[in-house]
């Protein structure tokens, strides 16, 4: 079955929730050492003891389509109807950060049942097609230390670490095995221009 990606416009998608929920065995450690003169920082895969899963009733404010702080934002998707209720099956919504020029994925999004199917490529391809148009130089995006199946995804899509935030979404991220990653697609990489 083919599943065709539409867009998803703001006035009947606002709010709808996404499902974020993962289970994962890995995480990426971070080890910091300071000196007068220096930083250093590694990221080093390891293993839980036993396998965490996160799910969107552990956040009081779990994600959800066109949230108020992303104005501009745009999002596509793949969903089916049911009682002549339509139901998202997997998103992308990407916001433009006009002030660095580069486009933002704020969300992205795949149903379990629609996994392995090229459809995370095709939503991550849709947002490359946007970038493009813009002309923007690049598309970060954020993910967490913990979601060692997404950040193998993204690095399979081009993207690289650049930055990361230990105190991101608790002051015990570090201890919880869930640091900010952020990581970005240079538009021009593909040209070899840096």
């Amino acid at each position: 079955m083919e599943h065709k990606i539409v867009p998803l416009p703001k006035e009947q998608w606002k709010g709808v929730p996404i499902l974020m929920k993962y289970t994962t065995e890995e995480y990426y450690d971070l080890e910091v050492s300071e000196s007068a003169d220096a930083f250093e920082a590694k990221m080093i895969k390891k293993k839980f003891e036993t396998p965490v899963t996160h799910t969107p009733e552990e956040y009081d404010f779990p994600d959800g389509l066109y949230q108020d702080h992303w104005e501009k934002a745009e999002a596509y998707g793949i969903y089916r109807e049911e009682d002549g209720k339509k139901i998202l099956m997997a998103c992308i919504e990407v916001c433009p950060e006009e002030w660095s020029n580069r486009l933002m994925v704020t969300e992205l999004w795949v149903d379990d049942s629609l996994h392995r199917q090229g459809i995370g490529t095709a939503l991550m391809n849709k947002a490359k097609e946007i970038a493009k148009e813009q002309n923007r130089r690049a598309i970060i995006l954020e993910t967490q230390s913990c979601n060692v199946r997404a950040i193998a995804f993204y690095r399979a899509q081009g993207f690289r670490l650049i930055g990361f935030d230990s105190c991101c979404y608790t002051n015990r991220d570090v201890e919880r095995r869930e640091i900010r990653f952020d990581m970005g697609f240079f538009m021009d990489q593909r040209e070899g221009r840096r």
